[in-house]
C-alpha cells in the first residue's frame, strides 16, 4: 500500500488532548456521513436483512446458528428472517456435505443482485457528494483514500470478519462502485 504521506502502521497512544479533539472530530464525522447513507436508503429491508445477505456474499454458506451469531439475534429470530428471504428467492437452503442432517443457507444470484444494487446505491448516494466538493476538498479526499482503506481493512480485522470458528474471510472486493479521482 502506498501513501501520498509518511505514515506509521503504530497505533499511536498518547497523542495528547489536541489529537483526540481531532481524532474525535474525524470519528464524528465519517460516523455522521454513514448515518446519512444509511438513513438515505431504500427502507424496504431492515438493516439486519441486508447484513445478512452481505454475510452470506462475503463467508458462503452458513449454518442458521452461526448467522444468528455472526449478526447478534437469536436463533429464532434468524430462522424467521431466513425464511422470509428465502420465500423472496434471496437465500437458498442446501445441504452440508459434510453434515447430511444440517442445512447451510446460501445467497441466491437474485440475493446477489440486490445487495450489489445497494452498495451501488449507497456509493452512488456518497459519490454525489464528492461530486459537489471544491477542487482542493476532493484533493485532500483523494489523498486520503488509502487512509480510508486502510481503515475498512482495520474495521474487517478488528469487528467480526472471522468466521465463527475463528478464521478469517477472504476480502471481497466490490465491483462496479464509483471511485475517487477517476480509475
Amino acid at each position: 500500500m502506498c501513501y501520498a504521506f509518511p505514515m506509521s502502521r503504530k497505533p499511536m497512544s498518547g497523542r495528547g488532548a489536541a489529537g483526540s479533539e481531532d481524532e474525535g472530530a474525524i470519528a464524528a464525522g465519517i460516523y455522521g456521513l454513514v448515518l446519512q447513507t444509511i438513513r438515505r436508503g431504500a427502507r424496504d429491508m431492515s438493516l439486519t436483512t441486508l447484513s445478512t445477505l452481505s454475510t452470506l456474499d462475503r463467508t458462503g454458506p452458513r449454518r442458521i446458528t452461526d448467522l444468528a451469531m455472526y449478526e447478534g439475534i437469536t436463533q429464532p429470530s434468524m430462522t424467521t428472517l431466513v425464511s422470509s428471504l428465502e420465500r423472496s428467492g434471496l437465500v437458498e437452503r442446501r445441504g452440508d456435505p459434510r453434515d447430511k442432517r444440517v442445512a447451510l443457507i446460501a445467497i441466491t444470484s437474485a440475493g446477489l443482485k440486490l445487495l450489489r444494487a445497494r452498495r451501488r446505491e449507497s456509493a452512488g448516494a456518497i459519490q454525489q457528494l464528492i461530486d459537489k466538493l471544491p477542487a482542493d476538498e476532493l484533493a485532500v479526499l483523494a489523498a486520503a483514500t488509502p487512509v480510508l482503506e486502510h481503515l475498512v481493512e482495520l474495521g474487517s480485522e478488528t469487528w467480526g470478519q472471522a468466521t465463527p470458528i475463528g478464521r478469517k474471510s477472504p476480502r471481497v472486493e466490490v465491483t462496479g462502485l464509483p471511485r475517487v479521482g477517476g480509475s
